[in-house]
């Protein structure tokens, strides 16, 4: 949980550089085919977003970063905030604000196993309202050694 709180802070202290706040798209109550290509209206009553984006990486918005703390924030008014996705987990809910981050709600998310990479929903009900976006998430790296190569300590690279 320690890791967690220390990169949602690092996260958010990074965003504070920023002209302005990272802004997920919206919508009423049904999925949106496409990213909306600027902020959100002022008049938007809620938003949905995986990540936030830092001063280092612009690119952390609504993408799944393997083997590293992912956050789900939202902006949404009501009771009983609940995030739901198909191939995401949802724990530690924790109220906001957030500085750098327009969301009043964030919980920590871990991928269910076996996701493949791909596009997928991630949504927030509150009060009645459901906000909805888009996140991707990203092949898996190939972390096996290839069989016949040489490992450090084992004699192989002995002349």
């Amino acid at each position: 949980m320690r890791k967690t709180v220390v990169f949602v802070a690092a996260v958010v202290i990074g965003a504070t550089a920023l002209a302005g706040p990272a802004v997920a798209q919206s919508t009423g109550s049904t999925p949106s085919a496409s990213p909306t290509s600027g902020p959100a209206p002022s008049t938007t009553a809620g938003s949905v977003q995986l990540n936030v984006n830092t001063a280092i990486n612009q690119t952390l918005v609504d993408k799944y970063v393997r083997d590293a703390p992912n956050v789900a924030l939202a902006k949404c008014e009501g009771a009983s905030p609940a995030f739901s996705s198909p191939v995401l987990t949802f724990t530690n809910y924790t109220p906001g604000p957030f500085m750098g981050a327009d969301a009043n709600i964030s919980a920590d998310v871990e991928l269910k196993p076996g996701t493949a990479a791909g596009t997928y929903p991630l949504t927030v009900t509150c009060g009645g309202q459901t906000y909805s976006t888009q996140f991707t998430v990203p092949a898996a790296q190939v972390a096996k050694v290839p069989s016949g190569a040489a490992k450090a300590g084992d004699g192989s690279m002995a002349g």
